[in-house]
């Protein structure tokens, strides 16, 4: 917060207020600052109540975004049904100089302009405008997008060396790609940055990138808009979602926990006794290499623009349903003899150098009809059907 206030004067991702609390207009500045974030190379936008708009001194405000109410509607409820696309923001109260302000921290927009009730909106000089009237922003705007990925966007910043050593468990990530652990914290947050998981910026503070937190957070709670990207995985009774067992959703980044969380599905998959010429052994429903194929790419081919839902594997007693957010690339009757086709490349590239995923040789000794489950896609999502497997 101290940092924002340094700034000498607003900017196109920063915006000052004292206690203008009105909803419509802080939906359109959630539209303004995002788009402006895009526009500028930043990744968030911000809005502050409580800051003197000119002098930027901090004054307070009385404005309290957890009781406005519009109608009988939570603001914020209220603000996410009239933006398109729904992006993330959040509300903080915070104190300077014992001063009460309240900080909307917004992501930028991505892939598309953000609009509210169907308006994009964009800073022109001091003054908020309407995106349409200006072509030549519009056009410098929309060729951000193409220019920008998700890898490459900042899920926590303002972070002092320590706060990324805290938040990124960087053992693993080592381990993982089976690299020695340089022995000065300078060291390790060089490796982080060359790899992207990390970056200094201009104000001598440190960010963490998507493609670090996904990968290797120690807590995927700690970054507000990557909370629903943990995985979920639902053990039911039977062959409905009637009674449910035993529900536990992921902690850690991808790569850091991929094994434990193959482990824990491997767990409860039922199994049974299979009888040879000479011994009995213990066989799954399921190959375990197949789980770790299949739940691998669902990680992997999810589009993490598709807010509110995150990557489920769900085991029934015959069959395990594994979904993931986004349509796939390729069509599903084409996916066994289709080129590889990913929408995250360079998390992809990360996890195939360490063991987290099979190489295609290996994916070979997959039994061939669970290479090709049953695939179900709707405008939002990919689920594949595993059934039964013996042997």
């Amino acid at each position: 917060m101290r940092e924002l206030l340094r700034l000498p004067a607003e900017t196109e991702w920063l915006e000052d207020k004292v206690s203008n609390g009105d909803a419509a207009e802080i939906g359109s500045y959630i539209s303004t600052l995002a788009n402006g974030a895009a526009l500028a190379g930043r990744h968030r936008g911000y809005l502050l109540w409580g800051v003197e708009d000119g002098t930027r001194v901090p004054v307070g405000t009385e404005f309290d975004p957890l009781r406005q109410k519009v109608g009988n509607e939570n603001l914020e409820n209220w603000l996410l049904r009239h933006l398109k696309p729904q992006i993330h923001f959040t509300f903080h109260r915070v104190s300077v100089s014992e001063k009460p302000l309240v900080v909307l921290e917004i992501d930028r927009a991505l892939q598309q302009p953000v609009t509210f009730k169907g308006e994009a909106f964009i800073r022109v000089g001091s003054y908020k405008k309407k995106l349409g009237a200006h072509p030549d922003v519009e056009r410098r705007l929309w060729k951000s997008f193409v220019l920008g990925a998700f890898e490459d966007g900042i899920a926590a910043d303002l972070l002092s060396p320590s706060d990324v050593l805290q938040l990124l468990d960087y053992p693993s990530y080592f381990r993982v790609m089976k690299a020695p652990l340089p022995e000065s914290r300078s060291g390790i947050l060089d490796a982080l940055n060359r790899e992207g998981m990390a970056r200094l910026d201009d104000s001598d503070t440190w960010a963490v990138t998507n493609l670090g937190a996904i990968l290797f957070a120690h807590d995927l709670d700690e970054f507000s808009a990557l909370r629903r990207k943990s995985v979920r995985v639902i053990q039911y009774r039977g062959s409905s979602r009637v009674e449910t067992v035993k529900e536990q959703e992921g902690v850690h980044g991808y790569a850091g926990g991929f094994a434990g969380l193959v482990g824990y599905i491997n767990e409860l998959i039922p199994s049974s006794e299979v009888i040879g010429q000479a011994l009995r052994r213990t066989a799954g429903l399921y190959p375990e290499l197949a789980v770790r194929e299949l739940v691998a790419n669902a990680l992997l081919h999810q589009d993490f623009l598709v807010a509110g839902s995150g990557p489920t594997v769900e085991v029934f007693d015959d069959r395990m349903e594994i979904t993931n957010p986004g349509r796939p690339l390729v069509d599903p009757l084409r996916f066994i003899d289709s080129p590889p086709m990913s929408r995250n490349e360079r998390m992809g590239r990360i996890m195939r150098r360490g063991p987290c995923i099979c190489t295609p040789a290996c994916a070979t000794s997959v039994p061939r009809r669970l290479r090709t489950p049953p695939y179900v896609t709707d405008s939002v999502s990919r689920r594949e059907t595993v059934p039964k497997h013996r042997g």
